[in-house]
Formats: C-alpha cells, structure tokens, sequence
C-alpha cells in the first residue's frame, strides 16, 4: 500500500504508541513517535509530519498542551495540523486545564480511541493539508 502521509505520534505509553503505529501504518501512513516534548519538537522539524497526535499528559501534566504552544510561536511548525488525545473524560478532569483559545488543535480525541475515528481524523486532516499545500505552490 502505497504512503498516504507522515503522521508523528507523541505520547508516553509504548503500549498506545504501539497500537496507534499499527492503525496508522495498516493504511499505508508513515509514523514517527516521540515520548517527550523535546523529541517531538527535533522529529517535526526534521520530518515536517501533515499530522501530529499529541497525548494532553505526558511526563509533565501538561506536556501536550504545552507543545501546541510551542508549535503556534513556531514559524515552521504552526501549520501541522494537530489531534489531542487524553484519557481525561470526565468534566472535573477536563475543568482543572487550562483553557487556550490561541492553541491549534483540530481534534480532540479520547482514549481508547476508535480505530476506525483516528483513522478518520487523520485521512481529514491530511488531505485538507496537501490541498492546502498543493494550492499555495500552485501561485
């Protein structure tokens, strides 16, 4: 099956990092992973991922939210387009996180995840982004 995509998945639990690379390369996606904000940070600028699934809590509670912050400051990253994934449910959890109108997150995913959703989500994202792309060198 030929690739579809770059997808970058950053989460710190090998056994999700694992299923989600099996998902994701099952459909023909290249999948790179990260357990740490930093390595997140060196594999996106190195591999400009079209997708990136970040986990809410990683070493640090808020380690996800965090990179999203990253990523907006970041010129060359801003524009990858992300899916945030937590184990969060219930709305006590989600309330005691702060709130960032500013962050570029196009999903919002809860764990287990779907297959057949992240699958969804990711075809989504990744085709408006080579639409995108493909319009801009087209000028």
């Amino acid at each position: 099956m030929p690739s579809t995509g770059k997808v970058l998945v950053v989460d710190d639990d090998p056994d999700f990092v694992e299923y989600t690379r099996i998902v994701l390369e099952s459909q023909g996606y290249q999948v790179r992973t990260a357990s740490t904000v930093d390595q997140a940070l060196e594999l996106m600028r190195q591999e400009r991922p079209d997708v990136a699934l970040l986990d809410v809590m990683m070493s640090y509670v808020l380690d996800g939210i965090n990179l999203t912050r990253q990523m907006r400051d970041d010129p060359d990253l801003r524009d990858i387009p992300v899916i945030m994934i937590s184990a969060i449910v219930s709305k006590e959890e989600a309330g005691a996180f702060p709130t960032d109108s500013d962050l570029v997150v196009h999903h919002f995913m809860t764990k287990p995840v779907d297959p057949g959703d992240l699958i969804r989500q990711v075809d989504e994202l990744v085709r408006s982004g080579h639409t995108h792309a493909t319009q801009e060198e087209g000028r």
